[in-house]
């Protein structure tokens, strides 16, 4: 094991308590295709847990793309510290979540979205969400 790694480390940053590679791992390692809104859902959490802004823009429906930056995405993702996600509910293409998170004055913070997705070419993107 590689120094700094501790098991926990390996879990899922989603939550499900499986292992990376077993879960999130596969979309943003293996190239697999997220198979459901809600697990795009959980892989564009642990993207950002793991400040994987590739990804959260290639898995960004392509109408909405040129509201997002790059750089910008990848600046929050690190500026925080991820904790922990939460699924409130969900259907075939929307997830309802909160992401809990430390900010960069390491003070709790709780993102709070209801998250539509939409299915296209074999594939599942985020198209939007709203806020509270």
């Amino acid at each position: 094991m590689e120094k700094n790694q501790s098991m926990e480390s390996n879990t899922c940053f989603c939550d499900t308590g499986l292992l990376f590679e077993n879960c999130c791992g596969l979309y943003l390692n293996d190239g697999q295709k997220a198979p459901s809104a809600l697990a795009l859902m959980r892989s564009r959490y642990s993207a950002y847990a793991s400040h994987n802004a590739d990804y959260l823009m290639e898995t960004t429906y392509i109408s909405e793309r040129k509201y997002y930056s790059k750089p910008e995405i990848l600046k929050w993702a690190v500026s925080n510290k991820w904790q922990k996600l939460e699924i409130l509910s969900f259907t075939e293409n929307a997830v309802e979540f909160k992401a809990y998170f430390l900010d960069s004055d390491n003070k709790p913070q709780v993102h709070y979205e209801f998250s539509t997705f939409k299915y296209e070419n074999s594939a599942w993107y985020y198209l939007d969400g709203k806020f509270e």
